[in-house]
């Protein structure tokens, strides 16, 4: 069979992971049984542009999302180009499918006083974990890093005399960004506990497990879904959930949209515009509870 050379020329050739050839695999049979009820075809080289979109009307009505319709259909993309390159086929039929469009997914973020509640009314211990986990929440909601940035921000990175910190993104782009005073004092007064707790070390990170190791991206995610969970119910309670609200809440007071693209370290404007979304829906939020007119409706 075809689909099984297409594997196989995945696993030897391309070096696929396992996971990529399961999901190449799951595909290929989906649609292989489809086109054996609906048209008695046992070959897939023999099929048609528009028994493609037959199944992709099939799926739709099963509720499968748009996002995972595109995967499958990008995994017959693959195949039906081996084909072609192999001379078995002569045309690809999906040059005339047209995939389900994907919504865009607004950013989760947190309300600014769910914020507040969890920054002046939980309570973080004043040992050394506490501190840290206080302070890891404070630079992911007053600087919107990326989890991995925090977790490899240097000691070095911090410039003291001008209340700065020096961020390395991806592609090892760096970016500057403004400390708050009360932040900057928080870090100062943790770099004194951070020293006490571990007088000599191998590394230069800023924050760090209990044991004096880098932090684990694991760990770290379970402690910031922890404290989130105190002040909130939306599902996504993530550090990345910290970036989002960062950014809505810049926007909503004013900041321009090229200033928060600097600060977020997005390499287009083009990333940055989903948080425009955000408040417009709280716009629309407030004018339908507060307008007569509109509560009229």
């Amino acid at each position: 069979m075809h689909t099984s050379s297409f594997i196989d020329f995945l696993k030897y050739e391309k070096r696929c992971s396992a996971h990529t050839l399961t999901a190449y695999k799951i595909d290929l049979e989906q649609f292989m049984d489809f086109v054996k009820m609906m048209y008695e075809l046992e070959d897939l080289s023999l099929v048609e542009g528009y028994q493609i979109r037959d199944w992709v009307i099939e799926l739709l009505s099963k509720d499968i999302t748009a996002r995972s319709i595109q995967r499958k259909l990008a995994t017959l993309k693959s195949f039906y180009k081996y084909l072609r390159e192999r001379g078995i086929v002569t045309t690809n039929p999906l040059q005339k499918v047209i995939p389900p469009k994907i919504g865009k997914r607004l950013p989760s973020f947190i309300q600014e006083q769910q914020l507040n509640t969890l920054f002046d009314q939980v309570d973080f211990t004043q040992d050394y974990k506490g501190r840290r986990n206080r302070l890891i929440l404070e630079l992911l909601y007053t600087t919107g890093m990326r989890r991995a940035e925090l977790i490899d921000l240097q000691v070095k990175q911090i410039d003291f005399a001008n209340q700065l910190l020096i961020v390395t993104g991806k592609r090892n782009k760096q970016r500057i960004m403004p400390l708050l005073p009360s932040i900057f004092t928080n870090i100062q007064s943790f770099l004194v506990l951070r020293a006490n707790q571990f007088p000599s070390l191998d590394h230069d990170n800023l924050l760090l497990s209990d044991k004096g190791k880098p932090l684990n991206p694991k760990v770290l995610y379970n402690m910031v879904h922890q404290y989130l969970s105190l002040i909130t119910t939306i599902e996504k309670r993530s550090p990345h959930t910290m970036r989002h609200s960062f950014a809505t809440h810049l926007l909503d007071h004013g900041a321009e949209l090229n200033a928060i693209k600097e600060l977020l370290g997005h390499s287009s404007l083009a990333a940055t515009q989903i948080y425009t979304h955000n408040s417009i829906e709280k716009l629309k939020e407030v004018y339908a509870q507060a307008h007569p007119k509109a509560k009229q409706e």
